[in-house]
């Protein structure tokens, strides 16, 4: 089977790659590859609370994650133990790259979030980004990551925010 067929597989791990190097490796349901977008969901899988002060993530959180191999971002729907939506945390990134059960990712540093409720969208990390020296070492890789920001951004403060690209 090539690595951008259109048929789910059952259980992927996603890999997060940051300069270099994992950040973070964790088994995710596949729900769903159409040769361009893939969908997992998975539980919280970091150790303990991550509080950022705008949003909690926590044992019992459940992401719904959609990645792309056309596009400079993935979006992961964050919801709460009882189902609830907490909001939409989204990652700029290369285009996602699947290879067997793997599928891998890396983190270029942006982020932004959305409440659910739309009234609070943040870009975060844009001094991390600075710092990473992406402009200097691969300027298109810079260039198309701001770009991403931009336009989840836009997204971000429509009415219905996500709906559309998620659907």
């Amino acid at each position: 089977m090539s690595a951008n067929r259109a048929e789910p597989q059952g259980t992927l791990e996603v890999v997060l790659v940051k300069g270099g190097r994992t950040k973070i490796r964790y088994p995710a349901e596949l729900l769903r590859d159409d040769g361009t977008r893939i969908v997992v969901r998975a539980p919280w899988a970091g150790a303990g609370v991550r509080d950022f002060g705008f949003v909690r993530f926590e044992p019992g959180d459940v992401f719904t994650e959609h990645y792309w191999r056309d596009r400079w971002y993935s979006v992961k729907e964050v919801r709460a133990a009882d189902g609830s939506v907490k909001g939409w945390y989204c990652d700029v990134t290369r285009p996602a790259v699947r290879s067997g059960s793997a599928l891998v990712v890396e983190d270029l540093d942006l982020d932004l979030w959305r409440s659910a409720d739309g009234r609070d969208v943040r870009r975060l990390d844009e001094d991390e980004f600075a710092a990473s020296g992406l402009a200097r070492t691969d300027p298109e890789a810079a260039s198309a990551a701001l770009t991403a920001l931009d336009a989840l951004a836009a997204l971000a403060v429509r009415a219905g925010g996500f709906a559309e690209l998620l659907a």
